[in-house]
């Protein structure tokens, strides 16, 4: 059984820091770092310290939190949805900004223009500074970037921003092999980020909603997929799956959640393989208390990918007693333990349709693994950066007593 080091850290005696939170996305851009960066500053500012955000300029945004952000000069990436602005790591307005809040630690969440930020609001390094590496860079590189010699050079200005880091962390061990796999060989600590979907039941009111927006009835059997709706998420893996499981006489109902460039041709798919007399396209669902209705309704969550770093949504999932169907050595399934709190399946659909259909032969069996999902998958934000916390105390302590540690003073080595 795979449990999380800390639970409930006790805060009582934590030292009030200055925490600069450096990162290339924030709202208006949402996105998984994005998200993390929100939920560190606002739970530090209520529970711990002081949080500062240090992120890119968007015109018209007005930042109304509890806790302080400084923008910098910024411009357009890309003309997708999602609009990354990427900043100036030299702005003059912006490092004078930084170097006024008296950060005691900073804490970086991109290896790019936020990085360089962190170095230049951090002259002669004179405070110590953690990188988290929460996106699988390498796919990403190789994937975008075909020439061999500028692919190589993206690698190295990654490494080279989490050499400069006086700590690693990283969202899994799988996340890790991924930094690895550019060439860094540094030590790491593997820090799970959390869910801000929370234990406590969907409404009556929500639950009827989800009843009316779906029609299915109260005793169909209910699979659900929620994510990017892109091929290389496993989506096939699922439907592939799904035609077995149909062909084996199973009734269900099947919801996908999530919007992408590639959901025209799923749905084709779906259909082309007789699929969408059962199956739902519900598009992306911003509302957090709708969305807990759903993976509530839900009686299994598949999520056969390999590309995640971590597969957020398999906690939110299990906040509701939803266990999931992962795919064995992948992220995600590193917190599950098979048969326990999850099930785990080789990278098939023969293999992920017979772990479905041995999930659900037991219908009770299921959700007492979906209670045990709650218990031992689901970790809240606020657990996950208490954690963080009292870390930030002991790196803050050791570098005030000894002066800039470096990562080879770390006790935690990555093969442990």
């Amino acid at each position: 059984m795979k449990n999380y080091p800390v639970r409930g850290v006790n805060d009582n005696r934590m030292k009030k820091l200055t925490v600069g939170l450096f990162n290339d996305s924030f709202p208006p851009n949402i996105d998984g770092v994005a998200n993390t960066v929100v939920n560190y500053a606002r739970i530090i500012q209520e529970k711990y310290g002081r949080s500062v955000v240090v992120a890119p300029k968007y015109k018209h945004v007005v930042d109304d939190y509890d806790f302080k952000v400084i923008r910098y000069q910024s411009l357009p990436t890309d003309k997708t949805r999602i609009r990354y602005r990427t900043g100036n790591p030299f702005s003059i307005n912006a490092l004078r900004k930084v170097s006024k809040e008296n950060l005691d630690l900073i804490h970086c969440h991109s290896p790019f223009t936020a990085a360089m930020l962190a170095k230049n609001a951090n002259p002669r390094h004179r405070l110590p500074v953690v990188m988290t590496y929460h996106t699988k860079f390498d796919d990403d590189i190789a994937f975008t970037v075909k020439n061999k010699s500028l692919r190589k050079m993206a690698g190295a200005i990654v490494v080279n921003s989490f050499n400069y880091a006086d700590e690693v962390w990283t969202v899994s061990h799988g996340c890790a092999k991924s930094l690895r796999a550019l060439g860094y060989q540094g030590d790491y600590r593997v820090m799970v980020n959390g869910a801000d979907i929370t234990l406590e039941p969907a409404s009556d009111e929500i639950m009827r909603k989800v009843q009316a927006d779906t029609g299915y009835h109260s005793g169909e059997l209910v699979f659900m997929y929620c994510g990017r709706m892109q091929w290389y998420k496993g989506i096939k893996i699922i439907l592939d799956s799904l035609v077995k499981v149909k062909a084996a006489g199973v009734r269900f109902r099947m919801i996908f959640v999530g919007g992408g460039y590639e959901l025209e041709d799923i749905k084709t798919y779906a259909r082309k393989v007789g699929l969408m007399n059962q199956t739902l396209f519900t598009g992306p669902i911003y509302d957090r208390a709708l969305l807990k209705g759903y993976f509530t309704r839900a009686d299994l969550f598949l999520f056969p990918s390999t590309y995640d770093t971590a597969g957020l949504v398999v906690m939110e999932a299990a906040a509701c007693r939803t266990p999931s169907v992962l795919i064995k050595d992948s992220c995600a399934s590193e917190i599950v333990t098979d048969g326990r709190n999850g099930y785990i399946s080789e990278e098939n659909a023969d293999s992920f349709a017979a772990t479905i259909q041995s999930a659900i032969h037991d219908r009770s069996s299921l959700a007492q693994t979906g209670e045990i999902a709650a218990k031992e998958v689901y970790l809240s934000w606020e657990d996950s950066v208490a954690i963080a916390y009292k870390r930030y105390e002991e790196i803050y302590d050791e570098w005030a007593s000894f002066g800039p540690i470096r990562r080879n003073s770390l006790k935690k080595k990555d093969d442990e």
